[in-house]
């Protein structure tokens, strides 16, 4: 069964709780996410269309390349766009704050952070879509990340490597600091491709359209890696 299909609930059998099932069940109509027994594609998708939805209101509009770009990270079927556009709207008026999504996902994935954060370069991928990113989207996933347990230097190394330049310091990107050993170096730089690979990604249960995503952020870390290495003489 397809991710729109088990969202959609035709006997997918999860009973599904808290603010995201609250989600899900406005498609599904019954349930629990529970973080033994829940779908990881289920939980990863419909906390990405909330946080989306509370991270639009964070600067107030969205603009087509948003759109086109949340389109682009959960590819909807066109069967299922009604769905998605309903959740997308009741997540956007539930009093319920972008926190109270951000808590229960973090609770479900806390053993597994490398799902947190796909979550955040999918926010970040929707966030850039229109070359701008208001200060008000970055001050939310930075609240986002801070509810998953993201220390600050976790989270500039997560946001470099989407929003850096040429003249980003690679070290950032990598999440170290010069004074790193050559051989903690590769430890590093190999920790950082093994969890970004797509063929992890997939393993680990986010959905495969991310996968565009994660070719993007591993080609950022392999620039930075080269840099450092020319930088020593290797």
């Amino acid at each position: 069964m397809s991710i729109w299909g088990k969202i959609a609930g035709a006997g997918v059998g999860l009973a599904v709780g808290g603010p995201l099932g609250a989600l899900v069940g406005a498609v599904a109509g019954h349930l629990v996410i529970d973080r033994a027994v829940a779908d990881n594609e289920v939980v990863f998708t419909v906390a990405l269309i909330a946080l989306s939805a509370k991270m639009a209101k964070a600067d107030g509009q969205v603009s087509d390349e948003e759109i086109r770009a949340f389109e682009e990270v959960l590819k909807v079927p066109d069967a299922e766009k009604a769905n998605v556009d309903r959740v997308y709207r009741i997540a956007q008026q539930d009093v319920a704050g972008f926190e109270a999504y951000a808590e229960q996902l973090a609770r479900i994935y806390r053993d597994n952070p490398a799902m947190l954060e796909d979550v955040l370069d999918a926010l970040f991928h929707i966030a850039k879509a229109d070359q701008y990113i208001h200060p008000a989207e970055i001050e939310f996933l930075r609240n986002v990340a801070d509810i998953f347990g993201f220390s600050e230097v976790e989270f500039a190394r997560i946001r470099v490597s989407h929003l850096g330049t040429d003249r980003t310091d690679p070290y950032l990107v990598l999440g170290i600091t010069p004074d790193i050993s050559t051989e903690d170096l590769r430890k590093a730089y190999r920790r950082l491709v093994r969890e970004n690979h797509p063929d992890t990604l997939i393993a680990r249960g986010v959905p495969r359209e991310l996968v565009s995503i994660a070719n993007e952020k591993l080609a950022t870390i392999n620039v930075a890696y080269e840099k450092i290495l020319r930088q020593r003489g290797m």
